[in-house]
């Protein structure tokens, strides 16, 4: 299954092939009862951050996070969600704390067979489970011919203060928003409003490694460069825009955006609620009752005599076409750099890091073999 590139150092990169560790991925969770066509769905949508280079929201979080949501019981293995108001185009889940792996992905295609009845498909859930890349889901629209947009809130865990304020209020709030553009290429714009999510923190720290200025700042609120002092509480989280001379209540007004939508709509929990006044300064809360918004649009019925694929086509064909300022960085959109990757990972393997698969054989996923071929 994995293989260790020709005369690599061991601390060097192990290559896994997609395929192999996605079935490795499917049957661990199948183990834990999860229905195994689910099961491989969350494998699918887990191994896609590894795939397209996304690695903060890759395998990295099996251990640290979804198999410590099944061992708890915060989430569910056998979980249905259940349907509280169907109004055709608009439908309210309770998730029921299944694994979001999964269900933000079967929300997503919900959504994406509304709006091929309706011209729009709307899926508001409560009670939900983190569900990876956002990306992952809002691609299955795109791959459908549709627009497909998915925003999530973090439940009641708190990790990003407002600007000027003391206390964490929000979480990282992702939003994710995808639509057909060139062949193989689809426009897909991944984002949490904060600057960055905790993930990508958290991997550097793993790494030794240090993070530009702007994505931290210590109480005072000057620059920490340091991503350990995240966890250790000595450095908080900043917003989208930087500073709020520079722009950070447009990502603070996005986060508030997202909460709307994801939580306050379906009645998930919520981040400002009174508990959060009782905050120090550092990230607080847990990530349970998250609520998520997925939202598909068929352009089709929408404008049924105008060719929607063509037109997506030049215009993102377009924006490829502008002169780049240095010829080494060509002008590109959100999804070309990780649909270059996947093709290169699915072809050559994917890199993990030696301590990353070192823990996933000590999970089980992975085999110890040495220089086996994949």
């Amino acid at each position: 299954m994995t293989h260790p590139a020709k005369d690599q150092a061991p601390q060097q990169p192990v290559l896994v092939e997609h395929d192999a560790l996605c079935a490795a991925v499917t049957g661990l969770f199948a183990s834990y009862g999860i229905p195994h066509r689910r099961a491989r769905t969350a494998a699918t949508a887990l191994c896609y951050g590894d795939l397209t280079g996304l690695d903060s929201h890759g395998v990295f979080n099996l251990g640290r996070l979804y198999l410590p949501l099944l061992e708890s019981g915060r989430a569910d293995p056998a979980a249905e969600p259940r349907t509280v108001t169907d109004l055709g185009a608009c439908v309210v889940l309770d998730s029921r704390r299944a694994l979001g792996l999964w269900a933000a992905a079967e929300a997503m295609d919900l959504a994406v067979e509304r709006a091929r009845l309706y011209g729009v498909g709307m899926v508001s859930a409560r009670r939900a489970t983190h569900f990876g890349c956002a990306g992952f889901h809002t691609a299955r629209a795109a791959e459908q011919g549709m627009i497909g947009m998915l925003a999530s809130n973090c439940g009641g865990q708190r990790i990003a203060r407002p600007p000027d304020g003391a206390l964490a209020m929000l979480g990282t709030n992702p939003l994710s928003v995808a639509a057909p553009a060139l062949d193989g290429r689809p426009f897909v714009l991944d984002m949490s409003t904060t600057v960055v999510p905790t993930g990508r923190i958290r991997t550097a720290a793993r790494r030794g490694e240090t993070v530009p200025e702007g994505w931290l700042a210590d109480p005072a609120g000057n620059p920490q460069t340091d991503p350990a002092a995240f966890d250790r509480g000595e450095a908080h989280l900043r917003w989208l825009g930087g500073d709020p001379a520079t722009g950070a209540y447009k990502g603070f007004g996005l986060g508030l955006v997202v909460e709307l939508l994801a939580a306050l709509l379906p009645g998930a929990a919520v981040g400002p609620a009174p508990e959060a006044l009782r905050g120090d300064g550092r990230p607080h809360g847990r990530d349970d009752d998250i609520g998520f918004f997925a939202l598909a649009v068929a352009p089709e019925k929408l404008r049924p005599d105008g060719d929607f694929p063509g037109a997506a086509r030049a215009l993102f064909g377009t924006l490829l076409a502008c002169p780049p300022v240095q010829e080494s960085r060509p002008v590109r959109y959100p999804g070309w750099w990780e649909a270059e990757r996947a093709e290169t990972h699915r072809r050559e393997g994917i890199p993990l890091p030696a301590h990353l698969h070192e823990e996933l054989t000590a999970l089980g996923v992975l085999a110890p073999e040495k220089g086996a071929v994949r």
